[in-house]
């Protein structure tokens, strides 16, 4: 055990902050007021993906002073690694969704591939509006584009506020960006 902690601080100091905790909660703040003007009055139901935005979901909902709902959707292809692979449903509310104005809440938007399933599956089960925001964009082509960015950030393996490095960092006060050999 303290042979895998001395690895994952050796992670953590080789590891470059690409956005402050100043920075982040500038962001959030002008995610909440894209978010208010888009579905303020829409009594929208807000699925968090789990288990990345659970962080974001936490300090984003605060700033939101509207009528709403959460729940939480979790779908994953990470499952602990570095490199997506398969798309694994967890959990989906589906009866939940139908006929709702309904606001997807994520970490991060690497690929777009997530975004683009839990999109299309919100209106499989019937939603009447799906919108979506996402902490961190990653400048990269995506599969899907999500309505509301609160900052955007360079194509590397990023951890912090809620994204992770092999299941460890969702805490780390910042972004950061892990090192390449650690990739």
């Amino acid at each position: 055990m303290k042979l895998e902690a001395q690895r994952y601080d050796a992670v953590a100091a080789r590891a470059q902050q690409l956005v402050t905790p100043a920075e982040v909660d500038t962001a959030l703040d002008r995610m909440a007021q894209e978010i208010t003007h888009r579905l303020a009055g829409t009594d929208p139901l807000v699925l968090c993906v789990m288990t990345g935005a659970v962080c974001v979901a936490g300090l984003l909902l605060p700033r939101l002073h509207f009528q709403l709902r959460v729940d939480y959707i979790h779908v994953t292809r990470y499952q602990g690694q570095t490199r997506g692979g398969e798309l694994e449903w967890r959990y989906r509310p589906s009866e939940r969704i139908r006929d709702q104005h309904v606001l997807i809440l994520d970490d991060v938007l690497d690929e777009g591939l997530t975004l683009k399933h839990i999109v299309e599956a919100c209106h499989a089960d019937g939603a009447r509006v799906v919108q979506s925001a996402v902490l961190v964009a990653k400048t990269r082509p995506h599969a899907c584009e999500a309505d509301v960015v609160g900052l955007e950030v360079e194509d590397r393996y990023i951890y912090g506020y809620g994204l992770d490095y092999k299941g460890y960092f969702r805490n780390a006060d910042g972004i950061y960006a892990v090192a390449d050999d650690d990739v």
